[in-house]
């Protein structure tokens, strides 16, 4: 075993792009968490829940693409980067050997781009095993640059307003009552621009630490902590975790107590969750020989909010692999609609703002085919001093704007206090 007290510093990648490249998993002695190894600031990559998972940096080959061929386009070009590894690992474990993080955007007629990112150092624990995996020529160990905050922050509208937001759900109930369609998930935006370049490092360790069930990432600068697992496909098995329905915490215990018994017994709630978890699973069931849910939603409880929660499991059919259900699944109802076609137009024509890759898939995939990919929910997108929050709400037809809006509010708290430096 190799002993990584300090990380790997990221090696230039090889100017020829059509030679083989030695990949390189061997179990390690790793001591602390994952996210203190990311050497600086710059292109961090991460996907942690529990301390589990995995995290990189610097860069072996990047895509970029747009438009409604993203994901077939990213699963061409993973399979032919694949192509050109030769791998030795001997951990064996999912997300050791070679691995591309991932991010798309929202919406197939988005502006902003999607991103796949192969880098050349990963760092992974998973189930007692740690590992480290090279692609290329072996890095030097260095010692990581210290964290820091932001400084102060100010906050200033984003692309789409409170008060517009507002006025976009009492748009979209009036369709919903018209019977254009019975659910819609509207979001809105904040800006955020603090004294000092946001490190995502720093914003990343806040989330981690607040919301430990919940899976932490970043990919090409966004940056959050998604509590709903899209697809997970290790071996042949399929996972994944429904959230929608959803209320603010109480001022006390008893509080919550009675808040999350509303909310268990919401009919607004149920009906709003219902739509979600169908979506999922119709989308999951021509790609599985098997696919079960847990039944009745249960209560998954956060710092900040509650949700009524579904997990599904399965077993896919041969040959198919964590890009191919991520195509299929997106966008659920959870964060598009239903009927999800009617859902996504109403989003473009209500929002007044491009999404990018808020509420689209993040995660990454192996070169298996496996991989794990959440839903872009609780988190910015960095740049600069400056971090642009999202936060949205399923729309059904008992939804109440101020409710709504108060219920957005809460969504942006994980990345508010994180980037303030709040702890638990």
């Amino acid at each position: 075993m190799t002993d990584a007290s300090g990380p790997p510093a990221a090696a230039a990648p090889g100017a020829d792009s059509t030679q083989p490249l030695p990949v390189r998993s061997e179990a390690i002695d790793l001591t602390g968490g994952l996210l203190r190894r990311l050497p600086s600031a710059a292109g961090a990559l991460a996907w942690l829940r529990h301390g589990q998972g995995l995290v990189g940096w610097g860069e072996v080959a990047r895509l970029e693409v747009t438009g409604p061929d993203r994901f077939a386009l990213g699963q061409r070009w993973w399979r032919e980067q694949v192509e050109r590894f030769n791998v030795e690992d001997e951990v064996g474990v999912a997300g050791s050997g070679p691995v591309a993080f991932g991010s798309f955007t929202f919406d197939d007629e988005s502006g902003e781009l999607s991103v796949l990112v192969v880098p050349e150092v990963v760092l992974g624990r998973r189930d007692g095993v740690a590992w480290l995996t090279t692609i290329g020529t072996p890095p030097r160990l260095s010692s990581p640059q210290p964290l820091s905050g932001p400084g102060r922050l100010t906050y200033s509208r984003g692309q789409t307003s409170v008060t517009e937001f507002g006025a976009a759900v009492a748009e979209a109930l009036g369709h919903i009552a018209a019977g254009d369609l019975a659910k819609v998930v509207l979001a809105h935006d904040l800006l955020a621009t603090a004294e000092e370049p946001i490190d995502p490092r720093y914003l990343l360790a806040g989330l981690a630490e607040r919301y430990p069930d919940c899976w932490t990432f970043a990919v090409g600068a966004l940056v959050g902590a998604t509590p709903e697992l899209l697809v997970a496909l290790h071996d042949g098995e399929v996972s994944a975790r429904v959230l929608a329905g959803t209320t603010a915490r109480g001022g006390d215990e008893a509080d919550d107590r009675r808040r999350h018994a509303a909310l268990l017994g919401s009919a607004k709630d149920q009906e709003e969750h219902r739509y979600a978890a169908e979506s999922l699973v119709a989308s999951l069931r021509p790609r599985c020989v098997s696919l079960s849910d847990t039944g009745d939603p249960y209560l998954l409880d956060l710092s900040n909010v509650a949700h009524l929660a579904t997990d599904v499991r399965g077993t896919v059919a041969p040959g198919t692999d964590v890009l191919d259900l991520v195509a299929a699944v997106h966008p659920t109802a959870a964060v598009g609609g239903t009927p999800t076609p009617a859902a996504v137009a109403m989003i473009r024509a209500l929002e007044s703002m491009d999404r990018g890759r808020y509420a689209g898939p993040v995660g990454w995939v192996d070169a298996a085919g496996d991989g794990e990919w959440g839903i872009a929910l609780r988190c910015a997108q960095l740049e600069g001093r400056t971090a642009r929050l999202f936060a949205g709400c399923g729309i059904v037809a008992d939804s109440d704007p101020g409710g709504e809006m108060a219920e957005a509010q809460a969504k942006f708290l994980p990345v508010r206090d994180a980037l303030e430096g709040v702890r638990s």
